[in-house]
């Protein structure tokens, strides 16, 4: 049995909901992609390293998020939405790589 606790829940075909405010959200689409992280207080793009484990990522406070593979969404996605802690749900649009539509906020109160 698996005891781990995960820092969000997946929501629909195209959520995440961030829920652990302890730890950011690394957030990885396709490998063409640029990486995403979600804090309690944003949504932005990651300009750092990547942690190369899931305990590299622990001792960072992170968790690392990868939107294709078969235990969150399954496929890549052109089309994201994360709901933060901070009350704001994000709308990051990958065709949109680049430009100001990227990452958006999309609802002020999703509550």
């Amino acid at each position: 049995m698996n005891n781990y606790e995960k820092a969000f829940l997946v929501s629909g075909r195209n959520t995440l909901i961030h829920k652990n405010k302890k730890l950011d959200l690394i957030v990885m689409n396709d490998d063409n992609d640029p990486v995403v992280i979600v804090t309690r207080n944003s949504v932005k793009i990651f300009s750092e390293t990547v942690p190369a484990s899931r305990a590299e990522a622990k001792e960072r406070y992170m968790e690392i998020v990868d939107i294709s593979s078969s235990d969150v969404f399954g496929e890549a996605k052109t089309l994201l939405f994360v709901q933060a802690i901070n009350n704001k749900e994000y709308k990051i649009d990958y065709s949109k790589i680049g430009t100001d539509l990227f990452i958006r906020i999309h609802q002020e109160n999703y509550i």
